[in-house]
Order: structure tokens, then C-alpha cells, then sequence
């Protein structure tokens, strides 16, 4: 999921925090080994108020560095793991992206064929039209399709704390996801501007399923996981729990930052459907390091990933399923973030796969994964 359960007033003061000390002279890259910069950041985390992070770096030379800091679970105070999985979010949109993008190369689709052609009659209504809308347009967010996360009745019944809690276990099919967003107007005509929707995903993954004839997650495990050997990677469908090991996982369920710490570790992860999938950093090191030096997608393919259009933020791009991160060191990393209940994620790496890092914060309400990012790619 790409929007955040925080508050946006919690999101707007942390961006603000995170810009003011990050302002200054561009710092150069840090040396091979050197985190100390890491650390701060992570420590620097939970001084704002997560309850764990967990990092792990995969270095130039192939080593790997990690640390951790705060607490797993709030009751017991057991530390967190750098082995921890976790729920990663909108990361997943990596992965759908990339089968996608597999199947082009197969002859399957093309990012030129519509929505209308593969999932006929379901996107229309309120000036939605499947018929023109492409493949690339889901990919890149310029389809104008309505996110169905900002359908208030999604948020009362799956993010706010009285919803969520009587319905953290109910089933919702992608289909009905997808009827909730053709609700709503579109937010423009497609090809004529940025936003993102998770709807967009919800429809990709809908594409796989027609085109393969199985679930989504199925061409998921079979052409990247098992490969990749992706021990911690899954898509979870009907199972509400997270492998161990793992921390508890805790979110506000409020619009406002105010409100009670719930333990939202279990739930049923189909009203997420475009987000579900579970990892560990290690993994996702290893699978965003292997996608950018060219080992899980053909060249045509992987330069089609990476031909990136502008988003509402200046230091950001967005290609198909693959964001471009430029730091305030000039650097600029590949990846996709990702936040869920209880989960806010990152995972970058540089563009020739060779220094990678992923980030996971078991709380939903403060702190900014990117400050992490920054650390470890600007030393600062």
C-alpha cells in the first residue's frame, strides 16, 4: 500500500524535521564499511518515536552490514532482529512490475495493449475508460484511475481503529477493491499527469492473473522468488500472521497522531492486495540488487523500467513499478518504499545493484525511512 496510515499532519512535520537537517552542503559518499552514519539515523528513529528499525546493507565489496535499535514488542521489550520479516507494503509494486514486464518480453502483452483488452467492462464509469488506459499508464501511475485508499469508506472499514478492528480478518476481492475506486471520479485523463493510485496495482496484478490463468502470487513465487532463492519472501493470501522470526507490528488507527498504540501484527491481508507480500531486508537487498544489474528482467525490459516520469516531488521519479531517489549528496538511488499497518518500509540500491539498503520500521506514525536511506548514501 502506498499511503501511509500516519496522519498527514504527522508525515507533513516529520518532511519538515527531515528537511531541516538534512539542509547544508552536499556531503560526499561515504567511505566503503563506514555506517556510523547509519546508526544515528536509526537511533535518531526511535528517539522520534518508533518502536524498532531494522537495517541491512549489502556492500560494494558483498559484504553485509546490519543493525537494529528500539524494541520488537512494547510488552516484553525484546529487542528487535535483522532478521526479521515483515509486511513490505508498496514494495510489492516491484515485483508485479517485474512479471508484468516478463511477460512483455514473452510476447504475452504489450505495455501499449489497454486495460479494456485484458479486463473488459471493469474500468469505466465516472469517466474511467478501460479501453484508454494502457498497461505502461498503470505502471507509471499516469492512468488518472482513482486510488481506492482514499475511498472514504476504505478508510473507516480498513485503516481507522473501529473498522479495522471488526473487520482486520474480513476477505475483500480485488474486484470489489477495484468496483469501490470506479466509485469516484477519475483524478485526470490518462497520460496527462502523475498520481499515485493503488488501484493502478490492484489492476496490473488482475492483468497477470488473466494472462497466466492463476493468482497473481503464483507467477511471483515461480519467476522471482524461487530463482532469486528469496528464503523470506512470500505472498501471504489467506494467512494472517507474519513468519518467524518477526516483531509486533503497531499502528494508531487514527487520523490524528494522539490516539492509542494497537498491536496490528494479524490481519487478513486481501483489503492490501496490491501490498501484501511479506520479506526480510535481506532479501529484499538481494532482489532489488540482482533487478538493477539486469539478472531478473531483459535489457529492453529493465531500460523500460527505469524510463521515469516526474512525480509531485522534485527528488523523485517514478518508472514502472521502480521509483529514482536523488539525495542531497547528488546521489541518486532506485527502489520502492512501502507502508502498511504496523510497517513502513524502504528498500534502494544503486544503479549498478552494487550498494544496497533496506529499512523497516515496525510503527506506522512517525519517524522517515528515507533519513535512513540519506545516512547510509550521503554519510550524513
Amino acid at each position: 500500500m502506498g499511503r501511509r496510515t500516519r496522519t498527514t499532519l504527522t508525515a507533513a512535520a516529520t518532511a519538515a524535521a527531515l528537511s531541516a537537517a538534512l539542509a547544508g552542503p552536499a556531503a560526499a559518499a561515504p567511505p566503503t564499511g563506514d555506517h556510523e552514519a547509519t546508526r544515528r539515523a536509526v537511533r535518531a528513529a526511535v528517539a522520534e518515536g518508533v518502536p524498532g528499525v531494522s537495517v541491512t546493507v549489502r556492500e560494494r565489496g558483498g559484504g553485509t552490514w546490519a543493525t537494529t535499535a528500539g524494541v520488537g514488542d512494547l510488552r516484553t521489550g525484546e529487542p528487535r532482529s535483522t532478521g526479521d520479516h515483515y509486511r513490505i507494503g508498496s514494495a510489492a509494486k516491484t515485483f508485479i512490475a517485474t512479471v508484468v514486464l516478463q511477460l512483455e518480453a514473452e510476447g504475452e502483452l504489450s505495455l501499449d495493449d489497454t486495460v479494456e483488452k485484458w479486463l473488459p467492462g471493469m474500468v469505466h464509469g465516472h469517466d474511467h475508460d478501460g479501453s484508454r488506459i494502457t498497461i505502461r499508464q498503470l505502471l507509471n501511475h499516469t492512468s488518472g484511475v482513482f486510488d481506492v485508499l482514499a475511498d472514504e469508506t476504505f478508510q473507516r472499514t480498513y485503516m481507522l481503529e473501529d473498522g479495522f478492528l471488526r473487520h482486520r480478518f474480513d476477505t475483500v476481492t480485488p474486484r470489489e477493491l477495484v468496483a469501490m475506486a470506479m466509485t469516484h471520479r477519475r483524478d485526470f485523463a490518462p497520460g496527462t499527469s502523475w498520481k499515485y493510485s493503488n488501484t493502478n496495482y490492484i489492476l496490473a496484478a488482475l492483468v497477470i492473473e488473466r494472462i497466466t490463468g492463476r493468482p497473481y502470487g503464483e507467477a511471483v513465487e515461480r519467476r522471482i522468488i524461487e530463482p532469486l532463492k528469496l528464503t523470506a519472501t512470500s505472498v501471504p493470501r489467506t494467512r494472517t500472521t507474519v513468519p518467524q522470526p518477526s516483531s509486533r507490528a503497531y499502528g494508531k488507527l487514527a487520523r490524528t497522531p494522539d490516539g492509542p498504540t494497537h498491536d496490528v501484527t494479524e490481519f487478513h491481508p486481501s483489503f492490501a492486495y496490491s501490498g501484501e507480500m511479506i520479506s526480510d531486508s535481506a532479501d529484499l537487498n538481494r532482489f532489488f540488487s540482482a533487478l538493477l544489474r539486469g539478472e531478473v528482467l531483459a535489457p529492453r525490459q529493465l531500460k523500460e523500467m527505469r524510463r521515469t516520469v516526474p512525480t509531485t516531488k522534485k527528488t523523485e521519479r517514478y518508472g514502472l513499478g521502480l521509483r529514482s531517489y536523488r539525495l542531497t549528496c547528488g546521489r541518486t538511488v532506485w527502489g520502492h518504499g512501502g507502508d502498511i499497518h504496523g510497517s513502513s518500509s524502504m528498500a534502494v540500491t544503486t544503479r549498478d545493484g552494487r550498494h544496497s539498503l533496506a529499512v523497516n520500521f515496525n510503527g506506522d506514525w512517525a519517524g522517515e525511512t528515507k533519513a535512513v536511506v540519506e545516512a547510509e548514501f550521503c554519510g550524513r
